[in-house]
């Protein structure tokens, strides 16, 4: 992850001229620094980031790295409701919904989420194999798993097994789940 970009790189993320993206920082809308002894502009990734926000324009390339992505497998109407609630938007959190395991094979794969929710009503072992299909993938090994199981349902070790970082186990406080998922996306996405 690129944490200062040229006014190159940044002309090719917001596909225009190098020259506009040097009057833009002369002018002061965007934010940077000048390389000492030189005329070279260095934009760091958050001010290019805000300035990108503050004016409407696409994230392009840099959208993986801004928002939170989160896919909910199975997951019920409330709890999706509650969870859009506590992870907003605002915050950079974006959420897709599948509801069987084959959706969620072509959400991985096309919304490529941070975090993946599981709730094993879908079936025991449609969530454990979506687990572990994902864990087989280079792109999704370091996509977070967490399943929600019921009271009485299989145990947190295999699931473990099978590759899932967290087990919720119903009922639980989703303001805890929030938080969890909070934290385990921004750790994950220092870690990077």
């Amino acid at each position: 992850m690129r944490k200062v970009f040229t006014t190159g790189q940044v002309a090719k993320i917001c596909k225009v001229a190098p020259r506009t993206v040097s009057k833009w920082f002369d002018s002061g809308r965007l934010k940077g620094y000048r390389i000492p002894g030189s005329q070279d502009r260095r934009i760091p990734r958050e001010s290019l980031i805000q300035f990108l926000k503050e004016h409407g324009m696409p994230l392009g390339e840099l959208e993986d790295d801004v928002l939170n992505k989160i896919l909910l497998v199975g997951v019920d109407s409330t709890l999706t409701a509650t969870l859009r609630q506590r992870l907003p938007e605002d915050d950079g959190f974006e959420f897709q919904i599948a509801e069987s395991a084959f959706e969620a094979g072509v959400h991985a794969e096309g919304f490529h989420p941070d975090c993946i929710i599981i709730d094993t009503k879908i079936g025991r072992n449609e969530a454990v194999q979506i687990a572990q299909d994902l864990r087989k993938r280079p792109e999704h090994e370091d996509t977070i798993l967490v399943a929600l199981i019921g009271a009485e349902e299989m145990s947190e070790e295999l699931l473990q097994k099978a590759g899932f970082n967290e087990v919720f186990r119903k009922p639980f406080d989703v303001t805890l789940l929030a938080e969890r998922v909070r934290r385990l996306v921004a750790e994950k996405k220092n870690a990077i």
